[in-house]
Order: structure tokens, then sequence, then C-alpha cells
């Protein structure tokens, strides 16, 4: 595997080296993270790329790069692209360690791609945007070096589009990780992914349990924000408790969706 060191476009400053200062010093986090290595989204993932066999793919925002590890025994090649360095270092250490030779890892921001137009047959991207800085900006981006016809997978929280439950997400999502923008409800994600190009050809809707304490040890989240997320949960409305399925610990649910794609 070979790491690619010219047209490597480094993180501007402001909110991409605060993602960067939150997701870098927990790289092994993540890689190990039973919530992102596993999942019901990754097992549609694999049948998709397997029935498709796509030559060169693109895992945009790769975190701790399960996206590529789930699709690289059925593709050519594979792209792992992330704002973070350590997060790549260890994408390649646990792609070496996987006997994934076709894997290799680009630094670069989502609304900064160094790639040519239509370098790409296929792309994911799993639990990234909503850290984006230009939601918009990413995603024409990611059309732009798609061939014309290729699929594009696109997997992230939805925000509730119900204003209290909105709030309410966004709220803890912040407390938790300060580098976070924005969760979109799913009208929001069609219309941007119309706007940006791509035809949404299916919703896979799915829910998954956020337990407490994990989700925000993963993250690093300081004592005092966790006790204000804590505080959150347990004074939220009957509706909002209802909607989240808050235990609790505050514990709770997060709404998906897989958003399956082709570049128009």
């Amino acid at each position: 595997m070979q790491t690619p060191t010219s047209g490597t476009v480094k993180a501007t400053p402001g909110h991409d080296r605060h993602v960067q200062d939150n997701f870098g010093p927990r790289a092994n986090a993540y890689v190990e993270s039973t919530v992102h290595s596993q999942g019901e989204d990754l097992n549609r993932l694999a049948k998709i790329v397997q029935d498709l066999t796509p030559r060169n793919a693109l895992d945009l925002g790769a975190g701790g790069g399960h996206v590529s590890y789930t699709i690289a025994p059925h593709v050519g090649a594979v792209t792992a692209v992330d704002l973070s360095a350590s997060m790549l270092a260890a994408v390649d250490q646990t792609a070496t360690s996987k006997g994934l030779t076709n894997v290799q890892t680009t630094e670069a921001s989502a609304e900064h791609l160094p790639f040519a137009d239509a370098t790409f047959d296929f792309l994911a991207c799993r639990y990234s945007a909503h850290h984006w800085h230009d939601v918009n900006a990413g995603l024409r981006e990611a059309r732009r070096v798609l061939s014309k016809g290729a699929n594009a997978i696109f997997i992230d929280v939805v925000a509730p589009a119900a204003p209290l439950l909105n709030t309410h997400l966004q709220a803890i999502e912040l407390l938790r990780d300060t580098s976070h923008v924005r969760n979109y409800t799913v009208a929001e994600w069609t219309e941007m992914l119309g706007r940006a190009g791509f035809e949404v050809t299916g919703l896979r809707p799915f829910r998954l349990r956020m337990e407490f304490k994990s989700w925000t040890k993963r993250i690093g989240t300081p004592e005092p924000l966790c006790a204000a997320i804590s505080m959150l949960q347990e004074k939220a409305s009957r509706e909002v408790k209802s909607h989240f399925a808050i235990e609790p610990d505050g514990s709770f649910m997060l709404d998906m969706v897989m958003f399956e794609t082709a570049s128009a």
C-alpha cells in the first residue's frame, strides 16, 4: 500500500483543523469501534459492490476505514480519503493486517478532493458528512470525481423533521463532539444530493443504539459536557424521550439512512 504525497490537500485552518484535533488522537478507537465496524448497512454495502465489481472506488471521509475493509475484496482498488493523517495511518496498518493490498490513502478534505474529474466508478461515504464544513461543496466534489452513471452510497445519521426532536439531537451531538456541524433530515439530504447531481435510487432506514459511556468515551467528551448531555437526556420532554428511546443512563437510539444513488 502507498500513501500518495503529491496532490495531497492539507486541511485549512479553522473547522477542518478542529475535526483533525478531535479525531486524530482517537484513530484506534474508531478502528476498534463495534458501532462503526459492524452493521446491516455494511452488509448491504458489501452486496452492492460484490454485484457491481467497481474498478476504482472512493471511501470518502474514511474515518476508521470500515467502508474500505468492507469493499476492498470486491473492487479493483479503493482510495480512503480523510482529513486526519492519524486516521489514515491506522487505516493503512489495519488494511495491511487484513491482507488488503488494494487499499491506498489520501489526506484531503471532502470539499477539496485532489483527483481528476471522473476518476472513480464507485463511491461510499459513511458517518462523515455531518462533520463537513460545507456539505454542498463536498457533495459537488463527490459528483465531480465520479464517472457518469456511477453508483454512490451515502450513509449517515438523519435528523427528525420535527423541530423539537431536531433541536435535541443537534444539541447532544454538539456537546458530545464540538466539531459536529449538523445532522440533516431525509428531505434535506434528498435535496442536496439532487442539487449536486445525484439521483436517489433507494432509501434504507435503520436505527442504531448508542450506549452512552462508549459513545462519549470514543470521542473523548470532557466530563462537564457529558454531564450536560446527561442533564438534557434526563430533562427531555416525553416526546423526545419516546422518539430517541432514551434510557436511564442516557443511552438512546439514532436514526440512520442509507441513500443509494447514481451520478446523473
